[in-house]
């Protein structure tokens, strides 16, 4: 028998006796420092043995360089099904400790395989990514195997929820596939993405930059936003891919499961006391969040990324809902390129899995400038317009202070066809704040009295008796009612069970054209 049949023979051995338990150990949080491998990652994520591989016994076909004399099994990725949390899942989990869990055309064939099974069955996919790139041996062969699993993230998207794991380098093509999917979960300080390495930074730009510096998980969760969460190690990693699943249907033609939860009185008054008085004073937001949702549910995306807007999954009295709201305590919660974009995305994606949407707004407009101009302010701001007019599921809005100029268009109003608009006492809806106003309106009046800053003061005053209140806009239906802070929970308990059957018929097309 030669070496390399012995070889083989101990491999599939080692796979007959990983599939029968062989001993193992369930992997715990004693692990929480170390960087597991490919089956340990498998075996922490999954229910304890209802984990079943598919194509195991798979081998490359290279003949190049030499690599007939190097086959392994499996060919560098782990896939298969089984159940998360007693729901079904899909996943492929890339092993570097073959070939630098480089994609070899078998590898990409392995993949595409799992995530035409999935969309068939209609299950959540996952992909535990830990990959050099495409495994130069093959040539085009494996840059072939990346558009595969490209064109399936995209049949996919919108069908079931794909969530990518990036537990080590993730290079060149390999770096696309998760931007394609609903989330992008990176490890802190033992993963990275980029197109191109430090070393070709440096070779064409003369850059000089380390691996963590230009795509490392911090980098790509506070500048660039590709990574939608960052986890400290693989088990806080694989914990933040169970509990976002827990938010989530198996596929677009259901919603996500319901908590039993009864309703008994969810007066709140701790909300009442949380908005400053002086208009101009910040606060923060996630106050208002805790005191409407259920008690720790809520899971913050994008946390790091764009602070003026916040977006994240939660439960109202058992039901996954999706979160965007203005932050006060970043930039006064105005609107900006990066918060826009963001905010549009995740509308988005909850519309595309059936989670309805609550949006509480505090925002004084765009921010202004000609960085914010030259980088496209209006496209982008334009994609969150797009995307809150275009979703289908439940929305419903909570005006806490300010709604001023575009930015209350834009912020999931009447207008753009949200369902339920509700607005607190103190809140403003205008064109502009009321100082901003004044100064434009009475500028002659001003400019011609003894005292122009009293006239001021008396313009602005009674500019915000005037306009700077919800009243004139539930006049006119666009707040469907102003409520008391500390009855918020309750209102909204009550609206999303109403809208609980929303149907929307959309003009026949083959897609609209949003703004990218």
């Amino acid at each position: 028998m030669n070496s390399k049949q012995k070889k083989i023979d101990k491999l599939n051995n080692d796979i007959a006796l990983s599939k029968l338990g062989g001993g193992q150990k369930r992997i715990d949080k004693q692990h929480a420092n170390k960087k597991l491998t490919a089956r340990e990652r498998i075996e922490y994520l999954f229910d304890e043995g209802s984990f079943e591989e598919i194509g195991a016994l798979v081998t490359h076909r290279t003949t190049d360089f030499g690599m007939e004399d190097q086959i392994i099994l499996g060919d560098g990725v782990v896939t298969g099904y089984g159940n998360v949390n007693g729901r079904l899942v899909y996943t492929y989990a890339q092993d570097f400790t073959v070939f630098g869990g480089s994609l070899s055309e078998t590898h990409a064939e392995k993949i595409c395989k799992i995530m035409d099974m999935a969309l068939k069955i209609g299950a959540p996919i996952i992909g535990l990514n830990d990959s050099g790139g495409a495994r130069i041996q093959e040539g085009v062969r494996s840059l072939g195997g990346y558009a595969d699993i490209f064109y399936r993230n995209v049949q996919v998207s919108g069908v079931i929820p794909q969530i990518s794991a990036v537990m080590g380098p993730c290079a060149g093509g390999a770096v696309y596939s998760p931007a394609m999917t609903d989330f992008t979960i990176m490890v802190e300080n033992t993963s990275y993405m980029f197109v191109t390495g430090p070393n070709v930074v440096k070779t064409v730009t003369n850059e000089e930059v380390t691996s963590e510096e230009l795509g490392g998980a911090l980098t790509h969760a506070t500048k660039s936003g590709v990574a939608h969460k960052t986890s400290e190690n693989d088990i806080a990693c694989l914990e933040d891919v169970k509990k976002l699943l827990s938010y989530l249907p198996q596929n677009n033609t259901e919603t996500p499961k319901k908590i039993d939860y009864k309703i008994e009185g969810e007066v709140r008054d701790v909300l009442s006391d949380i908005v400053p008085d002086n208009p101009n004073k910040p606060y923060d937001m996630h106050q208002v969040i805790s005191g409407i949702i259920d008690e720790d549910s809520f899971y913050e995306i994008h946390k790091d990324f764009a602070g003026s807007i916040i977006v994240g999954f939660a439960r109202l009295g058992g039901r996954s809902i999706g979160i965007i709201a203005n932050q006060p305590m970043a930039f006064a919660g105005v609107l900006g390129v990066n918060s826009s974009r963001k905010a549009a995305r995740f509308t988005r994606t909850c519309d595309c899995f059936n989670i309805p949407l609550l949006v509480l707004v505090d925002v004084p407009g765009f921010l202004p400038g000609t960085d914010q101009e030259w980088n496209g302010i209006i496209v982008h701001g334009a994609k969150l317009l797009y995307a809150l007019s275009e979703a289908t599921v439940p929305r419903v809005t909570v005006i806490t202070r300010k709604a001023y100029g575009g930015a209350y268009d834009v912020m999931n109003s009447k207008h753009i066809g949200a369902d339920l608009n509700f607005a607190w006492p103190g809140a403003e809806i205008a064109v502009m704040g009321a100082k901003g106003a004044s100064e434009i309106i009475f500028r002659k009046e001003i400019a011609a009295a003894e005292k122009p800053e009293e006239k001021l003061a008396e313009k602005e005053a009674e500019y915000a008796e005037k306009f700077a209140n919800p009243y004139r806009a539930a006049k006119r239906g666009f707040i469907d009612e102003v409520i008391l802070p500390k009855n918020t929970r309750r209102k909204l308990l009550k609206a999303f069970d109403m809208l609980e059957n929303k149907k929307v018929e959309r003009p026949k097309r083959k897609h609209g054209n949003i703004p990218l």
